[in-house]
Protein backbone atom coordinates (compact mmCIF):
# COMPACT_ATOMS: atom_id res chain seq x y z
CA UNK A 1 0.00 0.00 0.00
CA UNK A 2 1.40 3.58 -0.85
CA UNK A 3 2.35 5.93 1.69
CA UNK A 4 -0.10 8.71 1.63
CA UNK A 5 1.00 11.88 0.82
CA UNK A 6 2.36 14.80 2.95
CA UNK A 7 0.21 17.97 3.91
CA UNK A 8 2.22 20.94 4.62
CA UNK A 9 1.05 24.77 4.04
CA UNK A 10 -1.67 24.38 0.84
CA UNK A 11 -0.28 21.42 -0.44
CA UNK A 12 0.15 17.70 0.06
CA UNK A 13 3.60 15.68 -1.22
CA UNK A 14 3.17 12.90 -2.66
CA UNK A 15 5.13 9.70 -1.67
CA UNK A 16 8.59 9.55 -3.13
CA UNK A 17 9.11 13.29 -4.50
CA UNK A 18 10.50 16.38 -3.35
CA UNK A 19 8.68 19.98 -3.38
CA UNK A 20 9.66 23.14 -2.50
CA UNK A 21 7.31 25.58 -1.12
CA UNK A 22 6.72 29.30 0.39
CA UNK A 23 4.87 29.80 3.63
CA UNK A 24 3.25 33.13 3.64
CA UNK A 25 4.91 35.16 6.74
CA UNK A 26 3.85 39.27 5.91
CA UNK A 27 3.35 41.51 3.02
CA UNK A 28 6.05 44.68 3.38
CA UNK A 29 5.00 48.33 3.08
CA UNK A 30 5.27 48.11 -0.98
CA UNK A 31 3.02 45.53 -1.10
CA UNK A 32 5.45 42.09 -1.90
CA UNK A 33 4.94 39.55 0.21
CA UNK A 34 7.35 37.74 2.52
CA UNK A 35 7.58 34.03 2.96
CA UNK A 36 9.72 31.24 4.29
CA UNK A 37 11.44 28.70 1.82
CA UNK A 38 10.92 25.32 2.80
CA UNK A 39 11.69 21.89 1.20
CA UNK A 40 10.06 18.79 1.99
CA UNK A 41 11.72 15.31 1.31
CA UNK A 42 8.16 12.69 1.61
CA UNK A 43 9.86 9.48 1.22
CA UNK A 44 8.52 5.91 0.07
CA UNK A 45 8.67 3.92 3.15
CA UNK A 46 7.47 4.60 6.69
CA UNK A 47 9.28 6.34 8.99
CA UNK A 48 10.55 9.37 11.50
CA UNK A 49 9.13 12.67 10.33
CA UNK A 50 12.39 15.65 11.16
CA UNK A 51 13.23 19.25 10.54
CA UNK A 52 16.46 21.12 9.85
CA UNK A 53 16.55 24.71 10.19
CA UNK A 54 18.77 27.11 9.99
CA UNK A 55 19.26 31.11 9.83
CA UNK A 56 17.24 31.87 12.88
CA UNK A 57 19.93 34.59 13.54
CA UNK A 58 19.77 36.62 10.20
CA UNK A 59 23.80 36.99 9.56
CA UNK A 60 24.30 32.67 10.59
CA UNK A 61 24.67 31.49 7.00
CA UNK A 62 26.84 28.38 7.78
CA UNK A 63 23.54 26.45 8.31
CA UNK A 64 22.39 27.44 4.78
CA UNK A 65 24.90 25.58 2.88
CA UNK A 66 25.00 22.66 5.57
CA UNK A 67 21.06 22.25 4.54
CA UNK A 68 21.76 22.74 0.83
CA UNK A 69 24.39 20.17 0.81
CA UNK A 70 22.40 17.19 3.15
CA UNK A 71 19.64 17.97 0.45
CA UNK A 72 22.11 17.41 -2.38
CA UNK A 73 22.71 13.80 -1.44
CA UNK A 74 19.51 12.95 -0.70
CA UNK A 75 16.45 11.20 -2.27
CA UNK A 76 13.09 10.74 -1.27
CA UNK A 77 12.75 8.05 -3.77
CA UNK A 78 14.73 5.75 -1.42
CA UNK A 79 14.10 8.18 2.17
CA UNK A 80 12.82 6.17 4.96
CA UNK A 81 10.18 8.72 6.60
CA UNK A 82 10.06 12.47 5.87
CA UNK A 83 12.57 15.68 6.22
CA UNK A 84 11.50 19.20 5.94
CA UNK A 85 14.57 21.82 5.72
CA UNK A 86 13.81 25.20 6.08
CA UNK A 87 17.50 27.31 5.02
CA UNK A 88 16.15 30.47 6.19
CA UNK A 89 14.13 30.74 9.04
CA UNK A 90 14.75 34.80 9.82
CA UNK A 91 14.33 35.80 5.81
CA UNK A 92 13.87 39.50 6.69
CA UNK A 93 17.10 39.27 8.73
CA UNK A 94 19.13 37.28 6.09
CA UNK A 95 18.72 39.79 3.40
CA UNK A 96 19.82 42.90 5.30
CA UNK A 97 22.81 40.71 6.85
CA UNK A 98 21.46 41.30 10.04
CA UNK A 99 20.62 39.23 13.02
CA UNK A 100 17.39 40.25 14.15
CA UNK A 101 14.63 40.98 13.18
CA UNK A 102 13.40 44.39 11.48
CA UNK A 103 11.62 45.19 15.25
CA UNK A 104 15.00 44.18 16.76
CA UNK A 105 13.52 41.37 18.55
CA UNK A 106 15.59 38.21 18.52
CA UNK A 107 13.53 35.19 16.81
CA UNK A 108 15.13 32.83 19.01
CA UNK A 109 13.33 34.16 22.26
CA UNK A 110 10.50 34.32 20.66
CA UNK A 111 8.97 30.43 20.50
CA UNK A 112 6.32 29.62 20.70
CA UNK A 113 4.77 32.57 19.12
CA UNK A 114 1.38 33.53 18.32
CA UNK A 115 -0.71 34.19 15.03
CA UNK A 116 -1.31 37.85 16.25
CA UNK A 117 1.62 38.68 17.98
CA UNK A 118 4.91 40.26 16.42
CA UNK A 119 6.30 39.69 13.28
CA UNK A 120 9.26 37.37 15.33
CA UNK A 121 5.74 35.81 17.34
CA UNK A 122 3.96 35.37 14.09
CA UNK A 123 7.43 34.17 12.18
CA UNK A 124 7.74 31.48 15.34
CA UNK A 125 3.99 30.63 15.65
CA UNK A 126 4.35 29.50 11.44
CA UNK A 127 7.22 27.34 11.69
CA UNK A 128 6.00 25.47 15.03
CA UNK A 129 2.66 24.87 13.23
CA UNK A 130 3.61 23.86 9.27
CA UNK A 131 7.29 22.54 10.79
CA UNK A 132 8.01 21.49 14.42
CA UNK A 133 4.58 20.32 15.30
CA UNK A 134 4.53 17.74 12.57
CA UNK A 135 7.77 16.52 13.59
CA UNK A 136 9.57 13.75 15.88
CA UNK A 137 12.55 15.24 15.73
CA UNK A 138 14.86 18.11 14.28
CA UNK A 139 18.90 20.05 14.48
CA UNK A 140 18.20 24.09 14.66
CA UNK A 141 21.60 25.17 12.76
CA UNK A 142 23.91 28.47 14.78
CA UNK A 143 27.17 30.15 14.30
CA UNK A 144 28.70 32.40 16.64
CA UNK A 145 27.46 36.01 17.07
CA UNK A 146 29.27 39.19 17.11
CA UNK A 147 32.45 38.66 15.88
CA UNK A 148 32.68 35.05 17.81
CA UNK A 149 34.04 32.35 16.20
CA UNK A 150 32.78 28.72 17.42
CA UNK A 151 34.23 24.97 17.77
CA UNK A 152 31.74 22.76 16.12
CA UNK A 153 29.49 21.40 18.97
CA UNK A 154 26.34 20.36 20.08
CA UNK A 155 24.11 22.12 22.62
CA UNK A 156 21.56 19.96 24.07
CA UNK A 157 19.77 18.27 26.96
CA UNK A 158 21.90 15.78 28.12
CA UNK A 159 19.59 14.70 30.89
CA UNK A 160 17.26 13.24 28.23
CA UNK A 161 18.68 9.70 27.39
CA UNK A 162 17.21 10.23 23.63
CA UNK A 163 18.55 13.49 22.75
CA UNK A 164 21.76 12.68 24.61
CA UNK A 165 21.78 9.19 21.59
CA UNK A 166 21.01 11.85 18.88
CA UNK A 167 23.86 13.64 20.26
CA UNK A 168 26.34 11.19 20.22
CA UNK A 169 25.38 10.28 16.42
CA UNK A 170 25.87 13.40 15.16
CA UNK A 171 29.22 12.90 15.98
CA UNK A 172 30.43 16.77 16.94
CA UNK A 173 33.61 17.04 18.61
CA UNK A 174 32.32 18.18 21.39
CA UNK A 175 28.45 18.42 23.29
CA UNK A 176 27.66 20.53 26.00
CA UNK A 177 24.88 20.18 28.22
CA UNK A 178 22.53 23.30 28.09
CA UNK A 179 19.40 23.94 30.08
CA UNK A 180 16.41 24.98 27.67
CA UNK A 181 16.05 28.38 27.87
CA UNK A 182 11.75 30.13 27.54
CA UNK A 183 11.18 31.57 24.34
CA UNK A 184 13.55 29.80 22.23
CA UNK A 185 13.14 27.06 19.63
CA UNK A 186 14.68 24.18 21.82
CA UNK A 187 12.48 24.87 24.51
CA UNK A 188 8.64 25.06 22.54
CA UNK A 189 10.36 21.85 20.77
CA UNK A 190 10.62 19.75 24.30
CA UNK A 191 7.00 21.12 25.07
CA UNK A 192 5.55 19.63 21.70
CA UNK A 193 7.28 16.24 22.43
CA UNK A 194 9.90 16.53 20.19
CA UNK A 195 14.15 16.03 20.31
CA UNK A 196 16.08 18.77 19.20
CA UNK A 197 19.58 19.75 18.89
CA UNK A 198 21.29 22.84 18.44
CA UNK A 199 24.45 22.92 16.72
CA UNK A 200 26.86 25.39 16.82
CA UNK A 201 29.80 26.13 14.49
CA UNK A 202 31.61 28.82 12.92
CA UNK A 203 31.75 32.34 12.72
CA UNK A 204 28.31 34.80 11.82
CA UNK A 205 28.36 35.54 7.94
CA UNK A 206 31.08 33.73 6.73
CA UNK A 207 31.20 29.94 5.00
CA UNK A 208 33.72 28.69 7.52
CA UNK A 209 34.71 25.08 6.25
CA UNK A 210 35.93 23.86 9.53
CA UNK A 211 31.98 24.29 10.32
CA UNK A 212 30.31 23.00 7.60
CA UNK A 213 31.68 19.91 7.05
CA UNK A 214 31.27 18.49 9.93
CA UNK A 215 27.58 19.90 10.40
CA UNK A 216 26.59 17.84 6.77
CA UNK A 217 28.16 14.53 8.12
CA UNK A 218 26.60 15.05 11.64
CA UNK A 219 23.30 15.87 10.17
CA UNK A 220 23.78 12.61 7.76
CA UNK A 221 24.49 10.63 11.08
CA UNK A 222 21.61 11.31 12.68
CA UNK A 223 19.43 10.68 9.83
CA UNK A 224 21.39 7.11 9.70
CA UNK A 225 20.45 6.88 13.60
CA UNK A 226 16.91 7.81 12.95
CA UNK A 227 17.18 5.11 10.31
CA UNK A 228 16.03 7.67 7.56
CA UNK A 229 18.99 6.83 5.32
CA UNK A 230 22.03 4.09 4.76
CA UNK A 231 24.65 4.63 7.19
CA UNK A 232 27.83 5.18 6.15
CA UNK A 233 30.36 2.32 6.65
CA UNK A 234 33.27 4.61 5.84
CA UNK A 235 32.59 7.11 8.35
CA UNK A 236 35.18 6.75 10.97
CA UNK A 237 35.44 10.06 13.99
CA UNK A 238 36.53 10.15 17.48
CA UNK A 239 34.01 9.83 20.24
CA UNK A 240 32.26 13.76 21.32
CA UNK A 241 33.92 15.38 24.53
CA UNK A 242 30.53 15.47 26.79
CA UNK A 243 30.83 18.96 28.99
CA UNK A 244 28.15 19.51 31.67
CA UNK A 245 29.23 23.72 31.95
CA UNK A 246 30.93 26.22 30.36
CA UNK A 247 31.87 29.78 30.63
CA UNK A 248 33.47 32.92 29.06
CA UNK A 249 36.79 34.16 29.94
CA UNK A 250 36.61 38.49 30.09
CA UNK A 251 38.51 41.00 29.44
CA UNK A 252 39.89 42.35 32.46
CA UNK A 253 41.12 45.73 30.90
CA UNK A 254 40.70 47.79 27.78
CA UNK A 255 42.86 46.87 24.79
CA UNK A 256 44.03 45.16 21.48
CA UNK A 257 43.68 41.21 22.22
CA UNK A 258 46.17 38.52 21.13
CA UNK A 259 44.36 35.31 21.89
CA UNK A 260 47.36 32.77 21.69
CA UNK A 261 45.31 29.35 21.89
CA UNK A 262 42.41 27.95 19.21
CA UNK A 263 39.36 26.20 19.22
CA UNK A 264 39.41 23.05 20.22
CA UNK A 265 42.39 23.75 22.16
CA UNK A 266 42.48 22.06 25.46
CA UNK A 267 43.83 24.27 28.80
CA UNK A 268 44.56 24.65 32.22
CA UNK A 269 43.46 26.49 34.94
CA UNK A 270 45.76 29.42 35.11
CA UNK A 271 47.33 28.74 31.53
CA UNK A 272 47.92 31.98 29.22
CA UNK A 273 45.68 32.45 26.75
CA UNK A 274 47.00 35.91 25.45
CA UNK A 275 47.32 39.12 26.60
CA UNK A 276 45.38 43.04 26.15
CA UNK A 277 48.17 45.40 24.86
CA UNK A 278 48.03 49.15 23.89
CA UNK A 279 48.57 50.51 20.09
CA UNK A 280 52.52 50.77 21.27
CA UNK A 281 52.19 46.65 22.19
CA UNK A 282 52.87 48.02 25.24
CA UNK A 283 51.29 44.50 27.72
CA UNK A 284 48.47 45.82 29.94
CA UNK A 285 47.03 42.87 30.80
CA UNK A 286 46.97 38.79 30.53
CA UNK A 287 44.10 36.94 29.85
CA UNK A 288 44.54 33.68 31.73
CA UNK A 289 41.96 30.72 31.82
CA UNK A 290 39.48 30.13 34.92
CA UNK A 291 38.82 26.44 34.45
CA UNK A 292 40.45 23.46 32.80
CA UNK A 293 38.71 22.32 29.45
CA UNK A 294 38.26 22.39 25.76
CA UNK A 295 38.04 25.96 23.77
CA UNK A 296 34.90 25.92 22.16
CA UNK A 297 34.80 29.71 20.96
CA UNK A 298 36.94 32.78 20.93
CA UNK A 299 36.30 36.20 20.46
CA UNK A 300 37.69 38.00 16.60
CA UNK A 301 37.44 41.59 17.44
CA UNK A 302 40.83 42.71 18.29
CA UNK A 303 39.81 45.69 20.18
CA UNK A 304 37.73 44.47 23.40
CA UNK A 305 36.62 46.67 26.45
CA UNK A 306 36.92 45.62 30.11
CA UNK A 307 34.18 43.24 30.49
CA UNK A 308 34.08 41.91 26.89
CA UNK A 309 33.62 37.13 26.61
CA UNK A 310 37.22 36.81 25.45
CA UNK A 311 37.57 33.04 25.26
CA UNK A 312 34.76 30.33 25.85
CA UNK A 313 35.91 26.89 27.97
CA UNK A 314 33.89 24.10 28.54
CA UNK A 315 34.47 21.85 31.51
CA UNK A 316 36.12 18.46 30.35
CA UNK A 317 35.98 15.31 33.41
CA UNK A 318 38.91 14.23 32.18
CA UNK A 319 42.94 15.37 32.58
CA UNK A 320 44.29 16.71 30.25
CA UNK A 321 47.47 18.83 29.57
CA UNK A 322 47.51 22.29 27.35
CA UNK A 323 48.18 22.12 23.89
CA UNK A 324 46.18 19.32 22.91
CA UNK A 325 42.96 19.38 20.41
CA UNK A 326 40.30 17.73 20.50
Amino acid sequence: MARESFPIGSVRIRAGSTRRLELPVTRLVTGAEVSLPVQVLHGREEGPTVWVSAAIHGDEVVGVEVIRQVVSGLDARTLRGTLITVPIVNIMGFTAGDRYLPDRRDLNRSFPGSARGSLAARIAHLLMREVVDRCDAGIDLHTGSDRRSNLPQIRADLDDPRTRELSRAFGAPVIVHAELRDGSLRHAAAAQGATMLLYEGGENSRFDEYAIDPAVAGVRRVLAALDMVDADPDDTREPSVECRSAGWVRARRTGILHTEVHLGDRVTQGQRLGALVDSFGTTLRLVRADRTGVVIGRSEAPLVNSGDAVVHIADVAEKSGPGQSV
